[in-house]
């Protein structure tokens, strides 16, 4: 078993280092998050899944704070209202779940930021089209060859990852260094520390 967890871990360690070509496209989303709360707006989250248990580990690490004690910053996980999720599922498709919630939540320069490993999660996608008519800023976080969603996203992050805990892996790190690097263009820090 200790080669097959050794074996695991350089998988990861393979991942990680094919992912450093996405840090130009890292920077561009910590640039346009910090932007969209510099002009009041804020950031819509959603995923399936892992991916909305990552969904809601952002907004939290928004809200909350990262490493910096500071300010909360408006963030919110779509994954985490199970009334709105089971009232609206129960009578429409799973598949315009976010679509719905984009429609009612978000306003002209807010950041959609959808989580899909594959890339094809159709209620991904859908939020994200309902967010091109409101004038939202899309971001995606995807893996493989980035599917549909990293055509019709504004910035994609994509780990090129065929196995989905190493794409996981890689936007854990991804939404790491977004958490940090905002913090510290929020709150004009270059080092890591307290407020």
């Amino acid at each position: 078993m200790i080669d097959e967890i050794k074996l695991m871990m350089q998988e990861s360690m393979k991942a990680k280092q094919d992912f450093v070509s996405e840090a130009e496209n890292i920077e561009k989303v910590v640039e346009k998050i910090v932007e969209c709360f510099e002009k009041g707006n804020k950031i819509l989250i959603f995923g399936n899944g892992g991916s909305a248990a990552d969904a809601q580990h952002i907004a939290g690490e928004i809200v909350g704070r990262f490493k910096l004690e500071r300010k909360g910053l408006p963030a919110i996980a779509l994954t985490t209202d199970t009334s709105v999720l089971t009232a609206w599922t129960n009578d429409y498709e799973y598949d315009s779940v976010f679509s719905r919630q984009v429609e009612a939540l978000a306003k002209s320069g807010d950041v959609l930021l959808g989580i899909s490993t594959s890339g094809n999660s159709e209620n991904v996608t859908k939020a994200f089209e309902k967010g091109k008519e409101i004038e939202t800023f899309n971001i995606s976080l995807t893996g493989k060859q980035g599917g549909k969603l990293k055509e019709i996203s504004d910035l994609n992050i994509n780990s090129s990852s065929e196995d989905t805990p190493r794409i996981q892996e890689c936007h854990v790190l991804a939404y790491h260094i977004i958490c940090e690097l905002v913090e510290k263009k929020m709150f004009k820090l270059n080092s890591g520390g307290d407020l």
